[in-house]
């Protein structure tokens, strides 16, 4: 067996103690664990170390290079327009991918998107794309590029070839809980962006109770990151910081999700989601140099979305790879839970607020979300929010329709929901603004 060139515990001790690694230290442990010299169980050590004691701006730089280097960059192929990708931090309710790429495509921009699944209590674009029968998130490059040739968007999953590290330590992270560490998430999610060769990179960064960053400081620490780490390699990167308070839109689930996306597409859907979606496509306009402003990106989505080619341009996506959806009937073609519940509110009173990580959370053990990365998910079950925050409800007023496999679910979901939606005398605090502050470096 070969020997490891570096003694992986003294490495994780001085990390551990909050010491700052040289870059050919970092790098041989790295690079190490990628060869299999470095086990899980000493790289879980290194996270949670890194997890309390961060990582200088050196050390993030080398963990970025190693990672981006792990594997191989997109091609760029024949295509002129820009190239331009959005990522969010995860949040629940979160389907602005399945609206944001066809639009973004529709409106000029070349849109090879890369998402993941879902973590902790945060769904995954990947997941929510799947729901979707026969659609295929594992494909090749070659396919990928023809697809964006084609659609000008593809949704995928990371390959083999992408950041091979970064898939590595991202499910380990998911286990060990150390998924909400800046260095980490900065990395992560870098080094998967700058594999994609783009022109430009905006962020949707989560705030509130249902992100990972429930802490509007945290937030700008990390878009400040990633501005960075993007500027200091050629890639202009803009952050949005979000409201993440409360759900997104009136879904949480990956059926219910991509039914409500397909809903947006078509007009219609929560106004948050449209408004969101309406401020991100005018951040990668402008991004693309498609639009002198932000103001006329605004307009230019709000149009190109309300004229309806974007949805033809997600239908021909979804077909694409592989996928089926009947935009002539009302559930799109896509799965439905055998059973629903309505719950009701026990009492009259004021929305004072929802929670969205007691939902996030409530949908695993219904069979939606994982425990492990092995799992296979239900894409039916979830739940489908009646009320808004602030709104005012009588004794017996529906908040939310439970859609589950088996009558347990039920029982489940609806105690969630009661968990979840406080009612009270009065309103609940002021929500954040769902546009909270943009951000570059």
């Amino acid at each position: 067996m070969k020997r490891p060139a570096v003694i992986p515990q003294q490495i994780i001790a001085r990390k551990r103690d909050g010491d700052t690694l040289s870059a050919p230290e970092l790098e041989a442990l790295l690079t190490g664990y990628l060869d299999g010299q470095v086990g899980d169980d000493q790289m879980a050590a290194f996270l949670m170390a890194v997890y309390f004691n961060g990582l200088g701006d050196a050390e993030l730089d080398v963990l970025v290079e190693v990672m981006l280097h792990s594997g191989d960059m997109l091609p760029r192929g024949g295509v002129r327009a820009p190239r331009v990708d959005k990522h969010s931090t995860g949040g629940v309710g979160d389907k602005v991918s399945l609206v944001l790429a066809p639009l973004a495509a529709e409106m000029g921009l070349v849109v090879p998107m890369m998402s993941g699944r879902g973590l902790g209590h945060t769904g995954g674009t990947l997941d929510k794309l799947e729901s979707i029968p026969g659609f295929r998130t594992r494909i090749s490059l070659d396919r990928f590029d023809r697809i964006l040739r084609s659609v000008g968007c593809a949704m995928i999953g990371q390959t083999e070839e992408i950041a091979p590290l970064d898939r590595r330590l991202y499910a380990l992270r998911d286990v060990t809980g150390t998924v909400p560490s800046l260095p980490l998430i900065t990395a992560s999610i870098m080094s998967k962006k700058l594999a994609e060769s783009l022109d430009g990179l905006v962020l949707d960064v989560k705030v509130g109770e249902g992100a990972f960053l429930s802490h509007i400081d945290r937030a700008r620490a990390l878009a400040r990151a990633m501005a960075g780490v993007g500027a200091a390699r050629g890639l202009a990167v803009t952050a949005v910081l979000s409201a993440m308070d409360r759900p997104l839109g009136r879904t949480v689930g990956n059926a219910l999700e991509a039914r409500e996306a397909v809903e947006c597409l078509a007009g219609g859907g929560a106004d948050d989601l449209r408004e969101l979606v309406t401020e991100l496509a005018a951040e990668m306009s402008l991004a693309g140099g498609l639009v002198p402003d932000l103001d006329e990106g605004r307009r230019k989505a709000g149009e190109t979305l309300a004229g309806g080619g974007a949805l033809e341009r997600f239908r021909r996506m979804v077909a694409e790879q592989g996928g089926s959806l009947d935009l002539s009937c009302d559930g799109y073609g896509l799965p439905a839970a055998p059973a629903t519940e309505v719950v009701t509110a026990n009492r009259a009173g004021v929305v004072a607020g929802i929670n969205p990580r007691a939902l996030g959370y409530g949908i695993i053990p219904m069979g939606g979300g994982r425990t492990r990365q092995d799992q296979d998910i239900d894409p039916r079950v979830g739940f489908e929010l009646e009320v808004r925050v602030g709104d005012r409800v009588a004794r017996g007023d529906p908040l939310a329709v439970v859609h589950g496999s088996t009558r347990d679910d039920l029982f489940i979901g609806a105690r969630v929901v009661v968990e979840a939606v406080t009612i009270g005398d009065l309103p609940g605090s002021e929500p954040l603004p769902l546009i909270i502050e943009r951000i570059t470096a």
